[in-house]
């Protein structure tokens, strides 16, 4: 071998910075701390009573909106980080601390998201502040979409809208199911079938006024894990609203469901347009359940011992660590991207939303199942966190589209074929 081929090739550095840079900016920082400081001084340590009471923490969303981590303001802030990156930052770290927890926080954001979608700056303004309150009385939105026979199938929605032009009201009737916070919002968005022979394409987003009559909240679900997170059934029964709680307004929903009748390509339903923009930041919270399970195993097996040593210096345990951290750092890197790519107006051509919730998911669930394994019989009690987080994870290969759905919307984006 020559010498040349033995000396190390210097490349220069730009003077520039590059277009590519995984480098977190001083605020990213600053923000990521100051959130997980929150989830590890005040969240973490309430978990396990929240989870086994099986109600909505109130106090520390109280908590969190007087530190200015829940309200518009806060959502706003996180948002308008050009990179995408803060708000999948945020959701981590609050995740992190616990899911049921920081599901009920961010699970406003939801509803949130689904007026920010379709609806006009007016509908924006009046809005999205009504649905997290005042830091002095918060209160929380729910976004409701899925109904007892339309899961997956967002397209064949039973709940109907329909429009009494003398009164210039909309009225809604039908059931909604598996809604966080229902029942129980300030403001609900209800995605409802205007014209059901157009499928998805007649379907429109909806806002539910506070005390609006015929709304009603239904049994109240208990669940295996997020049990800190408030989920119902609601039932819209003649449910009058005011014309202008349709969001985008009458004339847009008018064109929409022109242009299908003739034919002719057209957006995206409402319901598809929130999932498509959360579908990241629903990975992060995912990620942020995994990492919390890697960190304790990895921490439980440096210090417990058996057979005169360490666990951790057994193989088996070591590298399960750090397939646990590959995973988990892989399944980061997708969901930054699809972030960056959504906040940026890059086009998801071949579903990089669905790649990322996907990919996190089910690393969320594979990750707290290991934790568990390593800390053997103590990680199956409820004296050891893991088993929560086993609990919570499991939802992330359901909600806002199965893994199923996700791998169908993959397949179909990166052929090109309507694949059934």
């Amino acid at each position: 071998m020559s010498a040349a081929a033995e000396s190390p090739i210097e490349l220069p550095v730009p003077d520039e910075p590059v277009p590519f840079n995984l480098d977190l900016s001083d605020d990213q920082r600053d923000i990521r701390d100051w959130v997980h400081g929150f989830a590890a001084d005040v969240v973490r340590p309430a978990a396990a009573e929240w989870d086994e009471r099986e109600e909505t923490p109130w106090p520390i969303i109280g908590e969190a909106a007087k530190i200015g981590l829940y309200g518009f303001e806060a959502l706003a802030q996180f948002y308008a980080d050009p990179s995408g990156l803060t708000l999948p930052i945020v959701n981590e770290e609050l995740f992190w601390g616990d899911a049921g927890i920081g599901m009920a926080i961010m699970g406003t954001s939801l509803a949130a998201a689904g007026i920010f979608s379709s609806g006009t700056p007016e509908q924006m303004g009046e809005w999205i502040p009504q649905c997290f309150g005042t830091p002095e009385e918060p209160k929380v939105g729910a976004f409701c979409v899925s109904e007892p026979d339309a899961g997956s199938d967002v397209s064949s929605l039973r709940t109907r809208a329909v429009y009494d032009e003398a009164k210039h009201e909309w009225v809604l009737n039908g059931q909604k199911a598996w809604a966080t916070n229902g029942g129980i919002a300030t403001v609900h968005v209800v995605v409802a079938s205007v014209d059901r022979e157009l499928g998805s394409r007649g379907q429109a987003a909806f806002v539910i006024p506070p005390d609006t009559k015929g709304l009603e909240m239904g049994t109240k679900v208990k669940k295996h894990g997020l049990r800190a997170s408030h989920t119902a059934d609601v039932f819209l029964d003649d449910c009058r609203i005011p014309g202008s709680c349709l969001l985008g307004g009458k004339e847009k929903l008018d064109e929409r469901m022109a242009r299908a009748r003739e034919g002719r390509s057209g957006k995206r339903q409402a319901a598809m347009q929130t999932f498509e923009a959360s579908r990241p930041t629903v990975g992060a919270q995912a990620i942020g359940i995994a990492r919390a399970a890697y960190e304790y195993a990895l921490e439980y097996a440096k210090e417990r011992s058996q057979f005169g040593r360490p666990i951790i210096t057994n193989q088996a345990i070591a590298f399960a660590l750090a397939d646990m951290k590959l995973e988990i750092d892989a399944a980061r890197l997708l969901v930054w991207r699809a972030s960056w790519m959504g906040r940026t107006g890059k086009p998801f051509t071949a579903a990089e939303g669905s790649m990322s919730k996907l990919k996190a998911g089910e690393v969320a669930v594979w990750a707290t199942e290991r934790a568990i394994q390593i800390l053997g019989g103590n990680g199956y009690t409820r004296e050891y966190p893991v088993e929560r987080w086993h609990r919570d994870a499991k939802i992330y290969t359901i909600f806002e589209g199965t893994s199923e759905i996700q791998r169908l919307v993959i397949a179909r984006a990166i052929s090109g074929v309507q694949i059934p």
